[in-house]
């Protein structure tokens, strides 16, 4: 081996030799147990960021240590390649979305490969390949088939500089998440997945997903949000029309004095329509389509509504309660449609202060009685029944059943169940996309693609009109089309693609087997890798797209396509890759190479010279340049030492803070490694596979075989139980020190082999972390295969176990010398240890001993 480490000389050996035994390929092997690694893919966006190092990082090490345990590892990558990010990004850089995503796919592949990742790259996936859209396609109309998926008119949030419809998610105080543009309520025809038929069964399983998470099930069932209520029924005065309420509340029903409706919802029109109020309504509507129609925005808005001209009978008193669109009123939450009691509702207090509504009581607290007209806020708690009728004097949870059962005799309402989850639309007016395989025919209507046709292939070639907008609907060529069923020439293809959402709901699945063309997936493949043992990514992921995954596979199960509900069995979400601002009063925020550090621990901007502000730590990210650059670090450092800076800064769950002296000493350790390994690999050479006979040890050597089954023991319950890999890698640290330690070696075989068994040890544990570097110590040792094909090292149980221990000797409290003694030496031996020592001897001299204090295998200290 060479007297020097050389990182890229290494890396770029092992690569290629990797590639060239096909190391990483993997085949199923029913007589071995299975272990599916899998990371999130990326959006191809052109480079990777050190959030991308550090999670592929993690996973690495995970399929690697799996893969010496004895496991088939399936650990693919892929590119969820369609959507708006990479839409939007190549618009912004003047280019072709599909040439953009190609050639970045390419770049970041190159990228991957010099990091050391041990994908099986024969399993890679492009989403936006028609090859793998045609399945989901094909599965598209299926649910529409099955009525799992349908077409209605519906409010959206709509962006119209990106000429599409967003998620709430995708909304950020009122604006675009990508071009931060205003976004409003629009109504549009859109295309749904009925994932509501599994509310229940999502929120049910949140509770068996032990591998997972505490914090993403809550946010899981949060989202879904179910709510235990009455669905109450409220008569318009003078019209046919009904107005259904979900109520969690059903005991307050005779407070209520005014009905809230959303303004997106249906009635809202129809019911101002030529009254005195419908320009207010309609104005109001209008500006309220502008807001951030997200629960989180409207809980920050003043309360504000508009009569819309009309009244409704409160079924259990008659009260005439006037109608009111209101900006608190949700679509997306019951049925769009609020029972306003404002006694007992502090956002219905509000409201009825501010437009002079009535405030009636109906549950009074023990011992007071409130007066509507008086009161300064909402009563909340629970009380007793009063201006209630037949229920006065009840507790209002005793009559919230009583009420509940006396609507339902009287067909006036019903128990009932509300989820806040809400079907998913995944239509999208972009281009980049799926193309929905639905025909619009002037005389058949709406109707699917024949499955022959599949896939509809998404013309790459086409231009996108000013301000990205969809070529889709001006390309004749794609649009029109033949109706299947009457073969009128005219029809017209849909032109709305699917959410990309749907790729990443199915891509773990295909991953099974990437390169069957006759279905979906190989279904023996898939019956033997999924569900995915180990999931990883960040937790901005935590609410939509494992939501999604876990919807799509209960789909493909109802099907009869997969076995399993879950498709994931573990889930770790990794913490941010995080580092310090720093901004340049004349050119703003700046990137790290733009900063000049003094010698004096000032820091100037490049361009201008002047002093530097140093912000907050925050998340790496490119609006304030606060990123390093992945490639930087491969060409200074290389790929392992990158991966073990990233590793041992941080538990992989906690958020890691970026420290350039960290990076250097994660680089300067690998360099200590390596001159142990120069130092004592001459000696050690010809006693290879020869076994440690540790009655025969003595001393430092002896030491050295404890830690080095001790290392062993730690390494393995890091990585088994916690994914702690920098626990891991100080243990690894600690066991090269105590090599170190060793002044010289003896020629007797027990103590080079104790040597050579510690170095192995050192070069397996550390093998997943930093995989050139230990290959090429594997090769020094004398080993003619990958170190990935040998077994992980077992500890002995009895060899942990320390039979001395190092007590320290104080003279007056002061560190004057230690030594090694027998575990559990009884005090006196350990006080005539230490009187006999000769530095303690030299401390003491002629000084009379007060008294001489011991600590069982600690310490003694001497007072004089």
């Amino acid at each position: 081996m060479d007297s020097r480490y050389h990182p890229q000389k290494i890396e770029a050996k092992w690569q290629k030799r990797w590639q060239a035994d096909n190391l990483f390929k993997v085949v199923e092997a029913p007589d071995q147990k299975k272990y599916y690694l899998l990371e999130m893919f990326p959006y191809p966006s052109g480079k990777i960021h050190m959030g991308h190092v550090r999670n592929y990082t993690i996973g690495d090490v995970v399929a690697r240590y799996k893969r010496m345990r004895g496991f088939n590892v399936l650990h693919p990558m892929g590119w969820d390649a369609f959507g708006m990010p990479a839409e939007n990004a190549a618009i912004a850089n003047n280019t072709h979305p599909a040439k953009w995503t190609y050639e970045n796919i390419n770049a970041m592949r190159a990228q991957l490969k010099r990091i050391g990742f041990s994908y099986d790259w024969d399993r890679e996936l492009a989403t936006c390949r028609p090859e793998y859209y045609r399945w989901e396609q094909w599965l598209f109309l299926k649910m529409v088939e099955k009525g799992m998926a349908y077409r209605k008119e519906s409010y959206v949030n709509w962006c119209e500089p990106c000429q599409t419809v967003l998620a709430n998610e995708q909304v950020e105080a009122g604006m675009c998440w990508r071009c931060g543009k205003p976004v409003r309520q629009k109504k549009l025809w859109q295309w749904f997945f009925k994932i509501t038929d599994f509310a229940e069964d999502l929120l049910v399983h949140c509770d068996m997903l032990p591998g997972w998470p505490d914090k993403v099930t809550t946010m899981q069932r949060n989202w879904i949000g179910k709510s235990m209520g009455a669905e109450i029924r409220f008569a318009v005065k003078d019209s046919d029309a009904l107005i259904s309420v979900f109520t969690t509340r059903p005991d307050t029903i005779f407070g209520a004095t005014f009905m809230c409706l959303a303004p997106e919802h249906p009635l809202v029109p129809e019911l101002a329509a030529g009254t005195e109020q419908e320009a207010a309504v309609t104005a109001f509507v209008d500006r309220i389509a502008l807001q951030d129609r997200s629960s989180k925005a409207i809980e920050n808005y003043e309360k504000e509504g508009v009569f819309t001209g009309a009244y409704c009978i409160n079924p259990m008193n008659g009260r005439q309660m006037p109608i009111y669109t209101a900006n608190f009123a949700l679509m997306e939450y019951g049925t769009g449609a609020v029972m306003s009691v404002p006694a007992h509702d502090q956002r219905d207090f509000d409201f009825a202060r501010k437009y002079d509504l009535p405030v009636v009581v109906v549950v009074s607290p023990p011992d007071e009685a409130l007066d509507g007209d008086t009161m300064a806020a909402a009563y909340t708690d629970d009380g007793t029944m009063v201006n209630s009728g037949d229920f006065n004097g009840m507790p209002n949870r005793k009559a919230m059943e009583a009420i509940t059962d006396y609507m339902d005799k009287n067909d006036l309402g019903k128990k009932t169940v509300s989820f806040r989850l809400r079907d998913w639309g995944i239509s999208r007016q972009r281009y980049w996309g799926a193309p929905i395989p639905m025909i619009h025919c002037p005389d058949c209507g709406i109707v699917p693609v024949p499955e022959s046709d599949l896939p509809i292939v998404l013309p790459e070639d086409a231009d996108l009109l000013e301000g990205g907008r969809s070529p889709l609907p001006t390309l004749d060529e794609f649009v029109r089309t033949r109706c299947p069923q009457c073969g009128r020439e005219d029809a017209r293809r849909e032109t709305d693609t699917m959410d990309t959402f749907v790729e990443s709901s199915w891509y773990f699945d295909r991953y099974c087997s990437p390169r069957c063309d006759t279905a979906m997936f190989d279904t023996a493949a898939v019956d033997y890798w999924m569900p995915v043992d180990q999931y990883i990514g960040g937790v901005e992921h935590a609410i939509l797209h494992l939501l999604y995954s876990r919807y799509y596979t209960r789909v493909l199960e109802a099907m009869g396509l997969v076995k399993f509900k879950e498709p994931f069995t573990r889930l770790l979400t990794q913490g941010m890759v995080c580092k310090e601002t720093t901004a340049c009063p004349e050119h703003g925020f700046l990137f790290p190479e733009q900063v000049v550090d003094g010698d004096d621990d000032t820091r100037t901007c490049i361009e201008c010279g002047k002093p530097v502000t140093v912000g907050r730590v925050e998340k790496m990210s490119k609006s304030k340049k606060n990123v390093i650059d992945p490639n930087v670090l491969l060409d200074q450092y290389g790929a392992d030492t990158t991966r073990l800076f990233c590793l041992f800064a941080a538990p992989p769950e906690r958020d890691l803070e970026w420290s350039d002296q960290g990076v250097e000493g994660s680089y300067r350790f690998l360099q200590r490694v390596w001159r142990l390994a120069e130092r004592w690999l001459p000696v050690v050479a010809d006693c290879k596979n020869a076994p440690v006979d540790p009655a025969t040890l003595t001393g430092s050597f002896k030491e050295v075989y404890r830690k080095t089954h001790e290392t062993i023991k730690r390494v393995t319950q890091d990585i088994e139980e916690r994914f702690h890999f920098n626990t891991v890698i100080s243990a690894v640290m600690e066991l090269v020190n105590t090599m170190q330690a060793i002044e010289d070696l003896k020629a007797d075989d027990a103590s080079k082999q104790t040597v050579r068994f510690g170095l192995e040890t050192a070069v397996l544990l550390l093998s997943p972390i930093v995989p050139h570097f230990c290959e090429e110590l594997w090769e020094a040792l004398g080993y003619n295969q990958s170190v990935l094909l040998s077994a992980w090292p077992v500890f002995d149980e009895a060899a942990t176990i320390k039979d001395e221990v190092e007590v320290v000797v104080q003279v007056n409290g002061k560190l004057r010398s230690r030594f090694n003694a027998a575990l559990d030496a009884d005090p006196e031996s350990l006080k005539e240890r230490a009187l006999a020592d000769e530095r303690i001897i030299a401390f003491v001299g002629e000084k009379p001993i007060k008294k001489v204090i011991t600590v069982k295998n600690k310490l003694v200290n001497i007072v004089v």
